[in-house]
């Protein structure tokens, strides 16, 4: 097979796609547009998340018999058009989920400890040791939402502490050793830190509101390396002005240019003109004291670069065999 590379990715996917005999054409350099344009040559594409494969993306491509997202989620993709015209997807989830896992570990630990805080003061030639009384883990309840690759390796990396870890997802039986699924009822009323591990669609989009916020029976520390648009910047900011929300961990940002790779308009983290402002939560969320940001990078380590791609050829080779060249 003819296959496009729309991204850059660890070597070993390409290499691996090689080796089994599959063509591979580097375009990294191509605008969507000049993809559309040579899309009836290659037979597929792998990407992540540069640009979008819509319907039109999928009929200029007579040819396409798969599309791979090297990552978790398919969100750029119109998955329903794709499967109709028989284009196979795929993705990979298990390819990063331990990077989410202990990122998310990561980011309530340094909110419980105000590390970060701490960090900063201490740079600064502060000293401010009650200040920066941290609080334990142990005895909390942690509540996931959305239990699937992403969610059940946080819960595993807490096996470790003595948390109750409950979970609540829209498919029933997802629970095994390192959580109880329970009703959302149950969850609102017990959960001490939300850890949010759903993906982005209609039924997710901006969830994290004031709505559900009040919802919660008592304040809580919340962590999201899930994704940005699904939390209501400015309900979060107010939540966490008014001590509902504790804290706040965030590897994700409402504000996300839909690559993931940049979050403003330029690299200066300011607008670019008046029409296009920063908005007013997220200027705000950048000075409290009680978040943490990062620049969705929780999947994004050494080892998982490598990891998704050895999963995305593996899917490929194992749904289309090997190549003429083999």
């Amino acid at each position: 097979m003819i296959i496009l590379h729309a991204d850059t990715n660890h070597p070993t996917l390409m290499k691996q796609l090689a080796d089994a005999g599959h063509h591979n054409i580097e375009g990294y350099q191509q605008s969507r547009e000049e993809t559309l344009e040579n899309q009836h040559l290659y037979d597929g594409i792998v990407i992540r998340s540069r640009y979008t494969i819509d319907r039109e993306f999928i009929d200029a491509a007579p040819n396409l018999k798969f599309i791979a997202r090297v990552g978790a989620g398919l969100e750029n993709i119109d998955v329903e058009y794709a499967e109709k015209q028989g284009v196979k997807l795929f993705s990979a989830p298990e390819g990063n989920r331990n990077a989410v896992g202990e990122h998310t570990l990561g980011m309530l630990l340094s909110l419980f400890n105000k590390l970060n805080k701490a960090d900063r003061e201490v740079r600064d030639g502060l000293w401010h040791r009650e200040e920066n009384r941290g609080v334990e883990l142990d005895g909390k309840t942690v509540g996931i939402l959305g239990y699937g690759n992403m969610g059940k390796a946080f819960a595993k990396k807490l096996r470790g502490f003595d948390v109750e870890v409950l979970c609540h997802d829209i498919k029933d039986g997802v629970a095994d050793e390192n959580a109880k699924q329970v009703g959302f009822e149950e969850f609102c009323e017990k959960v001490d830190v939300i850890s949010l591990h759903t993906p982005w669609t209609p039924e997710t989009d901006q969830m994290i509101n004031k709505e559900f916020i009040s919802g919660i029976k008592k304040p809580f520390w919340f962590i999201n390396t899930a994704r940005g648009k699904n939390v209501v910047t400015e309900d979060l900011v107010e939540a966490l002005k008014n001590g509902k929300v504790l804290g706040a961990g965030l590897d994700v940002l409402e504000y996300e240019k839909a690559s993931f790779e940049s979050l403003f308009a330029n690299k200066k983290n300011v607008a670019v003109s008046a029409a296009e402002p920063v908005p007013e939560a997220m200027r705000e969320l950048m000075f409290l004291q009680n978040v943490i940001l990062s620049p969705h990078v929780a999947g994004w380590t050494t080892e998982s670069h490598e990891r998704l791609a050895t999963v995305i050829a593996q899917k490929i080779i194992g749904e289309f065999g090997e190549g003429d060249e083999k």
